[in-house]
């Protein structure tokens, strides 16, 4: 069974790739840069997280700055970004236990702990779950892990790949042992890239889906 359901990916990895190309390598960023921006991320559109992101960082020289400000004045730097209170605090906070355990704003020393170790420490940080903290890993520093949001959530329910009641945590766990080595960063990005283009939330068009032939879900015109 799971030798079938891995060679299912690679077919669909191998016609999303078909169709939107090898994606661009992540940038490449300080893994406490990219927790706060992923935190940002959180219930808002790529637009606004990159707005909110952007403000903060012209209006803290650093992010000592940014931790000791006070919460108004932050929250009001990322307000472009939804949930604002609370993301300044949850930012607010993990910066401050950074500081406090490890005497500098840096999470470099996860290079040094294995997938698990990190997932587990950024998971322990106030506002990171594992769609987060996979973030962190796969974008920062460089692992082979496979983050899931909602576009890939929904898809992955669609093509049939997890049942129509599986939640975020254990998405996580599938696509954990699931996704094949080496696949985990484009396939990410390609699975989201159709769930915006084509596979959308409130609309599918399934007529011009590549993946029309093996998904259970598809609507016929």
């Amino acid at each position: 069974m799971t030798v079938n359901v891995k060679k299912r990916i690679r077919t669909i990895h191998r016609r999303l790739v078909k169709e939107y190309g090898e994606p661009a390598p992540p940038r490449s960023v300080p893994a406490l840069d990219e927790l706060v921006f992923t935190i940002l991320s959180q219930n808002t559109n790529d637009r606004n997280r990159d707005r909110a992101y952007r403000v903060l960082r012209e209006r803290f020289p650093d992010w000592a700055a940014v931790a000791s400000a006070p919460g108004r004045e932050l929250a009001d730097a990322i307000r472009v970004g939804g949930l604002a209170d609370t993301k300044a605090r949850y930012i607010q906070t993990v910066l401050r236990r950074v500081y406090d355990e490890r005497g500098e704003y840096s999470l470099e020393f996860l290079n040094d702990l294995s997938d698990a170790e990190a997932s587990e420490y950024l998971q322990s940080l106030p506002g990171v779950g594992a769609k987060t903290a996979s973030c962190v890993l796969a974008f920062s520093l460089g692992r082979d892990v496979f983050p899931v949001d909602t576009h890939i959530l929904r898809v992955s329910k669609r093509l049939g790949l997890l049942p129509t009641k599986t939640d975020l945590t254990e998405a996580h766990a599938f696509w954990a042992a699931m996704v094949p080595d080496g696949l985990a960063y484009p396939l990410h990005k390609n699975i989201i890239r159709h769930g915006r283009k084509v596979c959308g939330a409130r609309k599918r068009l399934c007529a011009e889906c590549v993946l029309a032939d093996l998904c259970p879900s598809v609507e016929v015109a």
